[in-house]
């Protein structure tokens, strides 16, 4: 069906049309890619996943006593192991795809080279994820098809196969993802655990057991080269922050919050990255309540801003929470009960960072962190959560704004070295120069913990209030 276009709409479609060639004609600089093309970011998420799947994954096998780890999952209805599990390239499971992971030197009774050559990796379904997993096919050809192609796995015939190759390998502990705590490690559906345990039979299904803590800690351990490129992707947070809370971007008594939203999304749109979240950004004023300053405020000077800002790339994500104030005229600095009350969330910012490590459950680190808290006299509260391929990420969460006294389950996990952390908190304190109005200063920065077991910043941390000027 063709329309016929009203004479302004075909004006428009014809710039349109003209404008590639107009800006080919000025020779019109080319877009900023601060990581690369998406063919060369794609390159280093396939070398990340292969050390990922040879190192990380034989490892964590060994550690929790699994010899098989069985993932089966259908088209749009992902296990959420499966993007830490997959190539760039791949979007979704193929029809049905099952990932079948042996440690042979396990059975064996061998000590891990460290090189992969351990882990057998099986696709049953899907494709072989360039060259990482072995990719069984059906032994029909596909019809018509000259190049002898053979058909793929289909229904039953891949629980059969599946049945085979356990029935070979006799494993003792059969890894399944079922969880009631974790959302990580509860991608097995009813009804693929029910196919899959009516063809396996009851021999098998007998040795299945919950994958718990194996599929959590492989989602949440990163390498130390994502770590590398993690600090340069907070530094593009840092820089975009920055520019956001500035007189290039805020225009008091014209600036709504909402322009601020809006100009972070389209700033990280024209990077050709994303996020993971819509940002928020806040305002606190002298003399003035929530309630007063509405839903989405114009921005004056002398306001205390706080932004909510995340940035997806390369799989990776940030969660970033910054503070800023604008400064009145004559200022040259934030008043100093504002940059104290900054200082007293740092102070619990530094406390958290201390108690986090390797080997403590989520709850420990939020006990001992309140603790200290109370006992320097800070009112604040802690609620900090893994990141990384996600942004709440897999592993033991710190806290809930509404859960400081734990939370079961959920904080039980034990932290692990080479995950990371978003250090999210925020302490509330009355600043003389608004009368004694309480100021709440929230921060969140992005934390790795090292090999070692102890937590760094990931890039740093804001010990300044970002200035409006």
């Amino acid at each position: 069906m063709i329309l016929r276009a009203r004479p302004l709409a075909a004006a428009l479609l014809a710039a349109l049309v003209a404008l590639p060639a107009a800006l080919d004609a000025q020779g019109a600089a080319a877009p900023r890619r601060p990581f690369g093309t998406l063919r060369e970011q794609a390159a280093v998420q396939q070398r990340w996943l292969e050390q990922r799947l040879k190192t990380t994954l034989p490892a964590l096998m060994r550690k929790h006593g699994v010899d098989a780890w069985v993932i089966p999952m259908r088209e749009y209805n992902e296990d959420p192991t499966f993007s830490s599990l997959v190539s760039p390239t791949t979007f979704a499971a193929r029809r049905r795809t099952i990932y079948v992971f042996f440690d042979r030197c396990a059975a064996d009774g061998r000590t891990d080279p460290g090189d992969g050559s351990c882990v057998e990796r099986i696709a049953l379904g899907g494709t072989s994820q360039g060259g990482l997993y072995e990719a069984r096919r059906a032994m029909q050809a596909v019809p018509g098809d000259l190049t002898g192609r053979q058909a793929e796995l289909w229904g039953d015939q891949q629980w059969s196969v599946l049945k085979q190759e356990l029935e070979e390998k006799q494993p003792k502990v059969i890894a399944i993802n079922v969880s009631r705590t974790f959302a990580f490690t509860d991608g097995l559906t009813a009804g693929e655990r029910d196919g899959m345990t009516e063809m396996l039979g009851p021999a098998l299904a007998s040795r299945f057991r919950p994958a718990e803590a194996l599929a959590l800690d492989f989602i949440a351990a990163r390498l130390p080269e994502e770590a590398e490129f993690y600090a340069k992707l907070q530094a593009l947070v840092w820089e975009l922050s920055q520019r956001m809370f500035s007189a290039e971007v805020v225009k008091p008594g014209v600036t709504r919050t909402s322009d601020l939203v809006w100009w972070w999304r389209q700033q990280v749109n024209d990077l050709g990255l994303g996020t993971w979240f819509q940002p928020s950004i806040e305002v606190q004023r002298k003399g003035a309540t929530d309630a007063q300053l509405g839903e989405d405020p114009v921005i004056q000077r002398g306001d205390v801003l706080h932004s909510d800002l995340g940035i997806t790339a390369l799989g990776l994500n940030t969660d970033t929470q910054h503070m800023a104030y604008v400064l009145l005229p004559g200022e040259t600095e934030a008043p100093a009960g504002l940059a104290a009350a900054l200082r007293k969330s740092n102070q619990l910012q530094d406390i958290v960072m201390e108690e986090l490590r390797a080997g403590r459950t989520g709850n420990q680190v939020l006990a001992s962190s309140l603790a200290r808290m109370k006992a320097a006299g800070i009112d604040g509260t802690v609620y900090s959560h893994p990141i990384g391929k996600h942004g709440h990420g897999a592993g033991p969460i710190v806290g809930l704004w509404d859960y400081q006294d734990g939370v079961p389950g959920r904080g039980d996990a034990t932290v692990i070295p080479n995950m990371w952390y978003s250090i999210e908190l925020q302490a509330t304190s009355p600043v003389p120069e608004w009368g004694g109005q309480r100021v709440r200063m929230a921060q969140e920065e992005d934390a790795v913990i090292g090999p070692n077991g102890v937590a760094r910043w990931a890039l740093k941390r804001q010990d300044r209030l970002f200035l409006v000027r």
